[in-house]
């Protein structure tokens, strides 16, 4: 049986190694544990934020695939006032935080503050279908997340006052978008994996776990999850788009920027947001031709493409849109994201 990789693909990834060398001095990385009523269990979060020297020298994020991303472990924070950024994973592959800490580490080298919540069951030894598709909990991570670091000791004195932004990848750029004032339609959510035309791989897996979407409880699910702290939004492909209702993204205020990863009519239906840029009156659509939804995954390591054939994983986890390199991608995306953020969080009062 193949085991598909687009946003359900669960690799365990390496997370917090220690280092030997070579380790990002200017960036420390830290742990909280954030209570979720919601939930009804607490929330792991990692913190990016830039860092004088001290800590203990780590890799976040590797895995038997993918090149991970340095770190300084509890280094003291820098000086100074620095906006937020929630940021929210995908499912799978890249099911939590550490596996963003490509994208996190600069964020936070250009003097922001990155928050990650684990979004329960997205990945890991704990995986489950049921908890990936409460996908209406998700903006909830975000909002309990916000409210425990304008508290947490570490970090409260050092945030900039009401420059507050989100950014996600695949789910979790639909996360984004419901945070920014989206809703989702129950309806279509319980509808998404009646047929593959959407998402054969999460689809697949959903099936394959005896998951009815049509039998969970969704009577929340159509719920405004709109969070008004939240300043400015950037969702990179983001994935289910097709499970809200359209009219709502009109509602959205703050300014949003939306990344897709392909070419115009080749981008998958469910991550394809081209027609929700044109309904929000304040967003900025982007398309990167030659990158892939496998783009927004670490870079891979030498030797791990012959893996992925060896393990029979289902996608091209290590394929992106056959032009450049994906570092050269990521670095494009990393100088999208950082402009972004700071004209929006970094500019006027």
């Amino acid at each position: 049986m193949k085991v598909r990789a687009m946003f359900c693909v669960a690799v365990t990834p390496m997370l917090m190694m220690q280092y030997p060398a070579g380790a990002n001095e200017s960036v420390g990385v830290h742990q909280i544990v954030v209570p979720s009523k919601e939930r009804g269990n607490n929330l792991d979060v990692t913190v990016w934020y830039p860092a004088k020297s001290g800590g203990t020298a780590a890799v976040l994020g590797e895995s038997m695939f993918f090149v991970g991303t340095p770190a300084m472990r509890d280094a003291p924070i820098s000086d100074g006032k620095f906006p937020l950024i929630l940021l929210s994973h995908g499912a799978g592959l890249a099911g939590n935080p550490e596996a963003m800490s490509w994208i996190a580490t600069p964020l936070a080298q250009q003097g922001f503050v990155v928050a990650s919540p684990t979004h329960p069951g997205n990945s890991g030894k704990n995986r489950s279908a049921a908890e990936t598709m409460k996908v209406w909990l998700r903006p909830d991570d975000l909002t309990e997340t916000l409210n425990a670091m304008e508290t947490e000791a570490l970090f409260k004195t050092n945030l900039s006052q009401g420059k507050i932004g989100a950014l996600g990848l695949s789910m979790g750029g639909s996360t984004a978008l419901a945070i920014a004032g989206a809703r989702m339609e129950p309806k279509l959510l319980a509808s998404y994996c009646d047929t593959d035309k959407l998402n054969p791989s999460l689809c697949g897996w959903i099936r394959q776990s005896g998951v009815d979407l049509h039998a969970m409880n969704l009577q929340l699910a159509g719920r405004d999850n709109e969070d008004k702290r939240i300043r400015f939004a950037m969702a990179i492909d983001p994935a289910p788009i097709d499970i809200f209702d359209f009219k709502s993204f009109s509602d959205i205020s703050i300014p949003v920027d939306i990344v897709n990863l392909g070419q115009p009519g080749k981008i998958p239906l469910t991550a394809d947001a081209s027609k929700v840029a044109k309904a929000i009156p304040t967003a900025r659509y982007t398309t990167i031709e030659d990158a892939s939804h496998y783009s927004m995954f670490a870079d891979c390591k030498p030797g791990a493409s012959a893996i992925v054939l060896s393990e029979k994983i289902g996608d091209p986890i290590c394929t992106d849109g056959g032009g450049r390199p994906r570092k050269e991608i990521h670095a494009q995306l990393i100088s999208m994201t950082i402009a972004a953020f700071s004209r929006a969080l970094k500019t006027g009062p």
